[in-house]
Protein backbone atom coordinates (compact mmCIF):
# COMPACT_ATOMS: atom_id res chain seq x y z
CA UNK A 1 0.00 0.00 0.00
CA UNK A 2 1.16 3.54 -0.81
CA UNK A 3 0.44 6.82 0.96
CA UNK A 4 -0.01 10.08 -0.91
CA UNK A 5 -1.32 13.56 -0.16
CA UNK A 6 -3.45 16.31 -1.68
CA UNK A 7 -2.06 19.83 -1.45
CA UNK A 8 -4.75 22.37 -2.25
CA UNK A 9 -3.61 25.16 -4.65
CA UNK A 10 -4.34 27.90 -2.12
CA UNK A 11 -0.85 29.18 -1.32
CA UNK A 12 1.22 31.83 -3.04
CA UNK A 13 4.18 29.95 -4.45
CA UNK A 14 6.65 31.56 -2.04
CA UNK A 15 4.92 29.47 0.64
CA UNK A 16 3.42 26.69 -1.45
CA UNK A 17 6.76 25.42 -2.70
CA UNK A 18 7.81 24.70 0.89
CA UNK A 19 4.83 22.38 1.33
CA UNK A 20 5.48 20.45 -1.88
CA UNK A 21 9.14 20.00 -0.93
CA UNK A 22 8.11 18.91 2.57
CA UNK A 23 5.75 16.33 1.08
CA UNK A 24 8.70 14.86 -0.81
CA UNK A 25 10.90 14.91 2.30
CA UNK A 26 8.21 13.07 4.28
CA UNK A 27 8.28 10.24 1.77
CA UNK A 28 4.81 10.50 0.25
CA UNK A 29 4.43 8.43 -2.92
CA UNK A 30 2.63 11.27 -4.72
CA UNK A 31 1.32 14.77 -4.14
CA UNK A 32 -1.86 15.70 -5.99
CA UNK A 33 -3.86 18.89 -6.29
CA UNK A 34 -7.47 19.64 -7.17
CA UNK A 35 -8.12 20.80 -10.73
CA UNK A 36 -10.86 23.34 -10.09
CA UNK A 37 -11.40 27.03 -10.75
CA UNK A 38 -12.77 27.32 -7.21
CA UNK A 39 -14.00 24.86 -4.64
CA UNK A 40 -16.72 24.88 -1.98
CA UNK A 41 -15.67 26.71 1.20
CA UNK A 42 -12.56 28.08 -0.56
CA UNK A 43 -14.63 29.82 -3.24
CA UNK A 44 -13.90 33.34 -2.00
CA UNK A 45 -10.35 32.60 -0.87
CA UNK A 46 -7.07 32.29 -2.81
CA UNK A 47 -7.09 29.45 -5.35
CA UNK A 48 -4.51 28.93 -8.10
CA UNK A 49 -4.50 26.87 -11.30
CA UNK A 50 -3.62 23.18 -11.12
CA UNK A 51 -1.37 22.93 -14.17
CA UNK A 52 0.87 25.92 -13.33
CA UNK A 53 1.04 24.67 -9.74
CA UNK A 54 2.11 21.18 -10.84
CA UNK A 55 4.66 22.65 -13.24
CA UNK A 56 6.19 24.69 -10.44
CA UNK A 57 6.08 21.68 -8.10
CA UNK A 58 7.85 19.59 -10.74
CA UNK A 59 10.68 22.11 -10.82
CA UNK A 60 10.84 22.29 -7.02
CA UNK A 61 10.98 18.52 -6.38
CA UNK A 62 12.96 15.56 -7.66
CA UNK A 63 11.35 12.24 -6.75
CA UNK A 64 7.71 12.52 -5.68
CA UNK A 65 5.01 11.81 -8.25
CA UNK A 66 2.66 14.69 -9.05
CA UNK A 67 -0.86 14.81 -10.37
CA UNK A 68 -4.41 16.09 -10.59
CA UNK A 69 -7.16 14.66 -8.40
CA UNK A 70 -9.16 15.11 -10.47
CA UNK A 71 -9.34 16.82 -13.85
CA UNK A 72 -12.75 16.88 -15.58
CA UNK A 73 -14.47 18.19 -18.71
CA UNK A 74 -16.13 20.98 -16.69
CA UNK A 75 -13.70 23.53 -18.10
CA UNK A 76 -11.20 21.40 -20.03
CA UNK A 77 -10.93 20.34 -23.68
CA UNK A 78 -8.91 17.24 -24.62
CA UNK A 79 -6.77 19.04 -27.21
CA UNK A 80 -5.50 21.80 -24.93
CA UNK A 81 -5.35 19.52 -21.90
CA UNK A 82 -3.18 17.01 -23.76
CA UNK A 83 -0.67 19.72 -24.65
CA UNK A 84 -0.45 20.81 -21.02
CA UNK A 85 -0.07 17.25 -19.73
CA UNK A 86 2.74 16.48 -22.18
CA UNK A 87 4.48 19.63 -20.96
CA UNK A 88 4.14 18.83 -17.25
CA UNK A 89 5.26 15.26 -17.85
CA UNK A 90 8.37 16.62 -19.55
CA UNK A 91 9.18 19.18 -16.85
CA UNK A 92 8.73 16.55 -14.14
CA UNK A 93 10.88 13.97 -15.90
CA UNK A 94 7.98 11.53 -16.20
CA UNK A 95 6.43 11.89 -12.73
CA UNK A 96 2.91 12.94 -13.74
CA UNK A 97 -0.27 11.00 -12.96
CA UNK A 98 -3.60 12.28 -14.33
CA UNK A 99 -6.53 11.78 -12.01
CA UNK A 100 -9.58 12.31 -14.21
CA UNK A 101 -13.34 12.03 -13.94
CA UNK A 102 -16.67 13.15 -15.35
CA UNK A 103 -16.92 16.16 -13.02
CA UNK A 104 -19.77 17.30 -10.87
CA UNK A 105 -21.97 20.29 -10.13
CA UNK A 106 -19.50 22.38 -8.14
CA UNK A 107 -19.02 26.13 -8.33
CA UNK A 108 -16.84 25.93 -11.43
CA UNK A 109 -19.15 23.61 -13.40
CA UNK A 110 -20.88 26.60 -15.03
CA UNK A 111 -18.07 29.17 -14.78
CA UNK A 112 -17.69 29.31 -18.55
CA UNK A 113 -21.35 30.20 -19.04
CA UNK A 114 -22.73 26.79 -19.90
CA UNK A 115 -25.89 25.35 -18.43
CA UNK A 116 -25.36 22.76 -15.71
CA UNK A 117 -25.01 19.33 -17.28
CA UNK A 118 -27.22 16.48 -16.16
CA UNK A 119 -25.54 13.31 -14.84
CA UNK A 120 -26.29 11.65 -18.17
CA UNK A 121 -24.70 14.45 -20.18
CA UNK A 122 -21.63 14.44 -17.94
CA UNK A 123 -21.30 10.71 -18.56
CA UNK A 124 -21.82 11.20 -22.31
CA UNK A 125 -19.17 13.90 -22.45
CA UNK A 126 -16.69 11.94 -20.38
CA UNK A 127 -17.24 8.91 -22.60
CA UNK A 128 -15.96 11.02 -25.50
CA UNK A 129 -13.43 13.10 -23.59
CA UNK A 130 -11.32 10.25 -22.18
CA UNK A 131 -10.85 8.19 -25.37
CA UNK A 132 -9.90 11.31 -27.32
CA UNK A 133 -7.42 12.40 -24.63
CA UNK A 134 -5.93 8.90 -24.73
CA UNK A 135 -5.36 9.17 -28.50
CA UNK A 136 -3.95 12.68 -28.29
CA UNK A 137 -1.36 11.57 -25.75
CA UNK A 138 -0.32 8.48 -27.73
CA UNK A 139 -0.14 9.94 -31.26
CA UNK A 140 1.94 12.65 -32.91
CA UNK A 141 -1.14 13.89 -34.79
CA UNK A 142 -4.82 13.30 -34.16
CA UNK A 143 -7.96 14.08 -36.16
CA UNK A 144 -11.33 13.01 -34.83
CA UNK A 145 -14.86 14.43 -34.93
CA UNK A 146 -17.20 13.88 -32.00
CA UNK A 147 -20.50 15.15 -30.70
CA UNK A 148 -18.85 17.21 -27.96
CA UNK A 149 -15.10 17.18 -28.65
CA UNK A 150 -13.12 17.18 -31.86
CA UNK A 151 -9.49 17.41 -32.91
CA UNK A 152 -8.19 18.49 -36.30
CA UNK A 153 -4.57 17.67 -37.01
CA UNK A 154 -3.79 18.24 -33.34
CA UNK A 155 -0.06 17.78 -32.80
CA UNK A 156 1.59 16.46 -29.65
CA UNK A 157 5.27 16.13 -30.41
CA UNK A 158 7.46 14.80 -28.81
CA UNK A 159 4.75 13.13 -26.72
CA UNK A 160 4.91 12.00 -23.11
CA UNK A 161 8.09 11.01 -21.32
CA UNK A 162 6.16 8.05 -19.90
CA UNK A 163 5.14 5.48 -22.46
CA UNK A 164 2.76 4.88 -24.03
CA UNK A 165 1.39 7.96 -22.20
CA UNK A 166 0.96 9.43 -18.73
CA UNK A 167 -1.11 7.11 -16.49
CA UNK A 168 -4.82 7.82 -16.01
CA UNK A 169 -6.42 7.32 -12.59
CA UNK A 170 -10.12 7.30 -13.44
CA UNK A 171 -12.57 8.49 -10.78
CA UNK A 172 -15.81 6.57 -11.18
CA UNK A 173 -18.61 4.86 -9.28
CA UNK A 174 -21.27 4.35 -11.96
CA UNK A 175 -21.30 1.60 -14.62
CA UNK A 176 -20.21 3.80 -17.53
CA UNK A 177 -17.35 5.36 -15.59
CA UNK A 178 -16.18 2.00 -14.26
CA UNK A 179 -16.14 0.64 -17.81
CA UNK A 180 -13.90 3.55 -18.84
CA UNK A 181 -11.64 2.88 -15.85
CA UNK A 182 -11.33 -0.75 -16.94
CA UNK A 183 -10.59 0.22 -20.52
CA UNK A 184 -8.30 3.23 -20.08
CA UNK A 185 -7.18 3.45 -16.47
CA UNK A 186 -3.91 2.53 -14.85
CA UNK A 187 -5.72 3.30 -11.62
CA UNK A 188 -9.21 3.87 -10.23
CA UNK A 189 -10.18 6.58 -7.73
CA UNK A 190 -12.99 6.76 -5.19
CA UNK A 191 -13.71 9.08 -2.29
CA UNK A 192 -16.27 6.70 -0.83
CA UNK A 193 -20.01 7.16 -0.87
CA UNK A 194 -20.98 10.10 -3.12
CA UNK A 195 -23.86 10.99 -0.79
CA UNK A 196 -21.51 12.67 1.66
CA UNK A 197 -20.57 12.31 5.34
CA UNK A 198 -23.94 13.35 6.75
CA UNK A 199 -25.69 10.46 5.00
CA UNK A 200 -23.32 7.55 5.65
CA UNK A 201 -22.53 6.33 9.18
CA UNK A 202 -18.83 5.74 9.83
CA UNK A 203 -19.31 2.02 10.28
CA UNK A 204 -20.89 1.74 6.82
CA UNK A 205 -18.17 3.63 4.93
CA UNK A 206 -15.91 0.60 4.25
CA UNK A 207 -18.81 -1.47 2.91
CA UNK A 208 -19.49 1.24 0.31
CA UNK A 209 -15.92 1.03 -1.00
CA UNK A 210 -16.06 -2.77 -0.91
CA UNK A 211 -19.16 -2.68 -3.11
CA UNK A 212 -17.50 -0.22 -5.50
CA UNK A 213 -14.45 -2.48 -5.86
CA UNK A 214 -16.73 -5.43 -6.58
CA UNK A 215 -18.37 -3.42 -9.37
CA UNK A 216 -14.94 -2.39 -10.68
CA UNK A 217 -13.94 -6.05 -10.71
CA UNK A 218 -17.04 -6.93 -12.73
CA UNK A 219 -16.30 -4.11 -15.19
CA UNK A 220 -12.76 -5.40 -15.64
CA UNK A 221 -13.97 -8.97 -16.17
CA UNK A 222 -16.40 -7.73 -18.82
CA UNK A 223 -13.51 -6.15 -20.76
CA UNK A 224 -11.17 -9.09 -20.25
CA UNK A 225 -8.92 -7.26 -17.83
CA UNK A 226 -7.47 -8.39 -14.51
CA UNK A 227 -8.59 -5.91 -11.84
CA UNK A 228 -5.26 -6.49 -10.07
CA UNK A 229 -3.58 -4.47 -12.84
CA UNK A 230 -5.35 -1.28 -11.65
CA UNK A 231 -4.28 0.77 -8.66
CA UNK A 232 -7.24 1.31 -6.31
CA UNK A 233 -7.00 4.79 -4.84
CA UNK A 234 -9.05 6.09 -1.91
CA UNK A 235 -9.19 9.84 -1.37
CA UNK A 236 -9.80 10.66 2.28
CA UNK A 237 -11.89 13.59 3.42
CA UNK A 238 -15.42 13.08 2.10
CA UNK A 239 -16.76 10.71 4.76
CA UNK A 240 -17.36 11.00 8.50
CA UNK A 241 -14.24 8.92 9.18
CA UNK A 242 -11.44 10.70 11.08
CA UNK A 243 -8.23 8.85 10.20
CA UNK A 244 -6.02 11.89 10.79
CA UNK A 245 -7.11 12.37 14.39
CA UNK A 246 -4.22 10.22 15.63
CA UNK A 247 -1.63 7.74 14.44
CA UNK A 248 -3.65 4.86 15.86
CA UNK A 249 -6.79 6.08 14.08
CA UNK A 250 -4.91 6.18 10.80
CA UNK A 251 -3.46 2.70 11.24
CA UNK A 252 -6.92 1.25 11.93
CA UNK A 253 -8.40 3.06 8.93
CA UNK A 254 -5.57 2.14 6.57
CA UNK A 255 -5.68 -1.49 7.66
CA UNK A 256 -9.40 -1.70 6.98
CA UNK A 257 -9.05 -0.45 3.43
CA UNK A 258 -5.93 -2.46 2.69
CA UNK A 259 -7.94 -5.59 3.47
CA UNK A 260 -10.57 -4.43 0.97
CA UNK A 261 -7.98 -4.13 -1.78
CA UNK A 262 -7.16 -0.40 -1.76
CA UNK A 263 -3.56 0.08 -2.89
CA UNK A 264 -3.10 3.84 -2.42
CA UNK A 265 -4.46 6.15 0.26
CA UNK A 266 -4.53 9.91 -0.29
CA UNK A 267 -4.82 12.23 2.70
CA UNK A 268 -5.31 16.00 2.66
CA UNK A 269 -2.50 18.26 3.76
CA UNK A 270 -3.84 20.15 6.79
CA UNK A 271 -5.43 23.54 6.15
CA UNK A 272 -6.17 25.53 9.34
CA UNK A 273 -9.70 26.86 9.86
CA UNK A 274 -11.19 24.62 7.16
CA UNK A 275 -12.78 21.20 6.77
CA UNK A 276 -9.21 19.92 6.35
CA UNK A 277 -7.97 21.30 9.66
CA UNK A 278 -5.78 18.70 11.35
CA UNK A 279 -2.73 18.74 13.60
CA UNK A 280 0.33 19.07 11.34
CA UNK A 281 2.57 17.20 13.79
CA UNK A 282 0.17 14.24 13.83
CA UNK A 283 -0.12 14.40 10.05
CA UNK A 284 3.66 14.28 9.61
CA UNK A 285 3.94 11.36 12.02
CA UNK A 286 1.28 9.53 10.01
CA UNK A 287 3.28 10.22 6.85
CA UNK A 288 6.49 8.78 8.26
CA UNK A 289 5.21 6.00 10.54
CA UNK A 290 1.66 5.13 9.55
CA UNK A 291 2.10 2.47 6.88
CA UNK A 292 5.04 0.88 8.69
CA UNK A 293 2.76 0.09 11.61
CA UNK A 294 0.44 -1.93 9.41
CA UNK A 295 2.99 -4.73 9.42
Amino acid sequence: MRLSTVILPIHRWSEGQKIWRRAEDLGFHAAYTYDHLSWRSFRDAPWFGAVPTLTAAAAATERIRLGTLVTSPNFRHPVTLAKELVSVDDVSGGRLTVGIGAGGTGFDATAMGQEAWSPRERADRFGEFLPLLDKLLRQDATTETGTYYSAVEARNIPGCVQTPRVPFYVAATGPRGLKLAAEYGQGWVTYGDPRGPADVPVEQAPSVVKSQIEKLTAACEATGRDVATLEKVLLQGSTAEKPLASLDAFVDWAGTYRELGVTELVIHWPVPDSIFANDLAVFERIATEGLAQLG
